[in-house]
């Protein structure tokens, strides 16, 4: 069933560009042979070049296989790529391909999962119908490229402005003054349910985060936290909050349960339905010392209480005196990651491109978890707890919302 919906989404683009080709093109058909140039008729009509004159299939096949960049840059070499590249229906279509596969996503990338479930606009609102040297054509009712560009990692990280000499200069001043220390406190169920706990992969690998000491700083009921190195500049603290004592969460675990939480108080729900929490005393107390929170979200398949856990959040969130300003860090973590050899084979399978998937993708976590509706700033990272991939992307986007200087970056 994926197959065809794989296969009925590309027949449309291919159909949209077509439709737009033979509009652009009305007499393709008088390509002059072994021309590398377009060709203008008699009445001033532009003739397609080589490029131009592959089947649009083709053309489709090209653009698939190039980087959304690469893409952005063919636009750039003609007036009839700069409009074929602008289809909607073309980014719509790379959209559901390819956003299930990032490893990141924030609160200023998350593209608006509504306009993925509107239906598809008229074939004769698209390119079709646009005159791709009038400003006005150029619009379109979804901006379905731009939504693509601010959620793609790639695009993300290479289209950041870089940064002034001198601004390298004082970051590097200001790292060697020393600073307060930031705190976090990290929960959730992705710390007790997996097979390999994350917490204890943190502490026994010092070439990822070297546990710098433990603070004497100390919140009754919860202790001092475990301080690490970021980057061998940075010390930050983690305050580690379980929702149970160590038998119970074991339990659960083996059993594939879900053990009582001791960190919140059931209020009842309301007037949608929805669950209302209340933290627990000593959890209301970390959340008016911490400088953020880290969320560590069960990613594996079919697991996770999205409307409970979006709930405690808030909890935590809302409690907090200027919450709105403090980050929060969702590590969407699983036990064990897929090896390179079958990702790199999964993704390069247009029919297995988004499933058999070893876990669940942040854009849906993100969604699951309620983020779009919070205030504050949030990230949700890819993570594996066996190899601690993705924690340490995580770990800077975090100190970063923080205020710490981050020295090379």
């Amino acid at each position: 069933m994926a197959g065809q919906t794989q296969q009925l989404s590309e027949s449309v683009v291919i159909r949209s560009l077509r439709r737009f080709r033979d509009r652009y093109f009305p007499n393709s058909g008088k390509v002059v042979k072994g021309s590398l140039t377009p060709v203008v008729d008699a009445v001033g009509e532009p003739q397609p070049g080589s490029l131009d004159s592959l089947p649009v299939d083709v053309q489709f096949l090209i653009m698939t296989l190039l980087s959304p960049a690469d893409i952005c840059i063919l636009g750039a070499t003609s007036r009839y790529w700069r409009a074929m590249v602008r289809d909607p229906i073309l980014w719509r279509y790379f959209l559901h391909r390819d956003m299930l596969n990032w490893p990141s996503i924030d609160h200023v990338s998350m593209p608006q999962l509504e306009l993925l479930d509107a239906p598809l606009i008229n074939e004769d609102e698209s390119l079709d119908d646009r005159e791709e040297w009038s400003d006005k054509g150029m619009e379109s009712k979804v901006d379905y490229m731009s939504e693509y560009l601010k959620g793609c990692p790639s695009c993300r990280q290479q289209w950041l402005p870089s940064r002034p000499t001198y601004e390298v200069v004082t970051s590097f001043l200001q790292s060697l003054v020393p600073s307060s220390e930031p705190r976090y406190a990290m929960l959730g169920p992705g710390m007790e349910q997996l097979d390999v706990s994350l917490v204890t992969r943190l502490l026994r690998a010092p070439d990822v985060l070297p546990v710098s000491g433990t603070p004497h700083r100390q919140i009754n009921g919860i202790g001092s936290g475990i301080s690490y190195m970021f980057n061998n500049q940075h010390k930050f603290n983690i305050l580690t909050l379980y929702s149970t004592n160590r038998a119970e969460r074991e339990k659960a675990r083996l059993q594939q349960q879900s053990n009582s939480n001791k960190l919140f108080t059931f209020e009842g729900t309301d007037d949608s339905g929805y669950p209302i929490y209340s933290p627990a005393p000593q959890v209301q107390q970390v959340c008016q010392v911490v400088d953020g929170f880290i969320y560590v979200a069960n990613a594996e398949p079919e697991r996770g209480d999205g409307e409970s856990e979006a709930a405690q959040i808030r909890a935590v969130l809302s409690c907090a005196e200027g919450s709105a300003t403090r980050p929060l860090l969702v590590l969407a973590c699983v036990s064990r990651g897929e090896s390179e050899e079958v990702r790199i084979t999964r993704l390069q399978t247009s029919t297995s491109r988004n499933k058999a998937r070893c876990r669940t993708p942040c854009v849906n976590i993100a969604k699951r978890l309620g983020l779009p509706q919070l205030a504050n700033p949030w990230m949700v990272q890819d993570t594996v707890a066996e190899s601690l991939s993705g924690l340490l992307e995580g770990v800077s986007w975090l100190l970063r919302c923080s205020g710490v200087k981050l020295y090379g970056s």
